[in-house]
């Protein structure tokens, strides 16, 4: 799976005018293969780095901006001030969805896309025609709730 998504990105950069270098599709698998941990720029680089040690920091920056002003990757930011990097899916128009713990940090995914009759109300009521989106849900996660709740349990014990 990872080879034909990596064959989908050289087609899309391709079309664009851009090879996929070799610095390039080491970014893109150490992407693929951490699709769910949202990495940051510096952990994206000690990772590619491990396979190509000649390449610098820089290179793995401007891979990460090429990717997202093509639409592979969205830059994201989950109230930390730190910026994480998170592959767009395939044969998705729009960017999917975060559930962001603000208790343990913990970030959960939804995929589906719960926009498009805001979409459809958006672009009826104000004339905006909508070319992405992205929607990030802040709050207390299952886990975080179940400790508190039996850390408040303990204390009355």
């Amino acid at each position: 799976m990872i080879k034909e998504r990596i064959d989908e990105i050289r087609k899309q950069l391709t079309a664009k005018g851009f090879k996929l270098t070799a610095q390039r599709e080491a970014t893109v698998k150490v992407l693929l293969e951490n699709e769910d941990n949202h990495l940051t720029t510096e952990e994206i680089y000690m990772i590619v780095k491990k396979d190509i040690p000649e390449i610098g920091i820089a290179t793995v920056y401007r891979t990460l901006e090429l990717l997202k002003d093509l639409h592979v990757v969205e830059k994201v930011n989950f109230g930390d001030g730190i910026a994480r990097f998170d592959l767009r899916r395939q044969n998705q128009a729009h960017f999917h969805h975060h559930l962001i713990c603000t208790e343990c940090g913990a970030v959960q995914e939804i995929l589906e896309d719960w926009l498009l009759p805001l979409e459809v109300r958006v672009e009826r009521e104000f004339g905006f025609t909508v070319s992405d989106h992205r929607l990030d849900f802040q709050g207390v996660c299952h886990s975080c709730k179940t400790n508190q709740v039996n850390a408040t349990c303990k204390a009355v014990s």
